[in-house]
């Protein structure tokens, strides 16, 4: 059974097997979570990036899939780049997001994981309300069977820690 651990703190600065990466669609980098994994990760993971690009992911990785690179200077194996959907109003993409989760775990275990640490996907500039996108994360890694001996969420806010925390808590 995979252990779910809640962290308050910074992403790139956890020692696990594998970070995971809320990307973006193009793989390159951009704000938030993605901006600071490829800031203190190093050009490695973009050459990285680069090269999925060109070998099969021309138009970039789609929505809710999953893909692996180095963590280059980050204290981890691995990142786990994964793209969370957009928050709509009028369109219910859980589906979606539960899958940025479920492949994300899939890669890991394809990689030998033993560890993963996982941001709050979506619930940044992509504006999925903090409550939902804790609960779609805690009760997709609790429904998901995975080899990993720990899934860490780690949560750079206290509001997100503290959804994080009730959505472990009414398991």
């Amino acid at each position: 059974m995979t252990r779910m651990t809640l962290v308050r703190g910074d992403i790139t600065e956890q020692h696990v097997d594998a970070i995971v990466n809320a990307a973006n669609s193009s793989l390159m980098g951009g704000g938030g979570v993605d901006g600071a994994i490829h800031r203190k990760g190093g050009p490695e993971i973009l050459a990285e990036c680069r090269a999925l690009r060109a070998a099969k992911l021309g138009k970039g990785l789609k929505t809710g899939a999953a893909v692996a690179t180095t963590a280059g200077r980050l204290p981890a194996r691995w990142v786990v780049h994964t793209v969370g959907p957009v928050y709509s109003h009028t369109d219910d993409r859980s589906a979606l997001l539960a899958s940025c989760y479920r492949e994300a775990l899939r890669v890991a275990d394809d990689l030998g994981a033993t560890s993963a640490a996982f941001p709050a996907i979506s619930a940044g500039i992509y504006g999925w309300p903090m409550d939902d996108a804790a609960r779609i994360a805690v009760e997709t890694v609790h429904a998901t069977p995975s080899a990993l001996e720990e899934v860490r969420f780690v949560l750079f806010e206290a509001r997100a820690y503290v959804a994080f925390e009730q959505a472990v808590a009414a398991l």
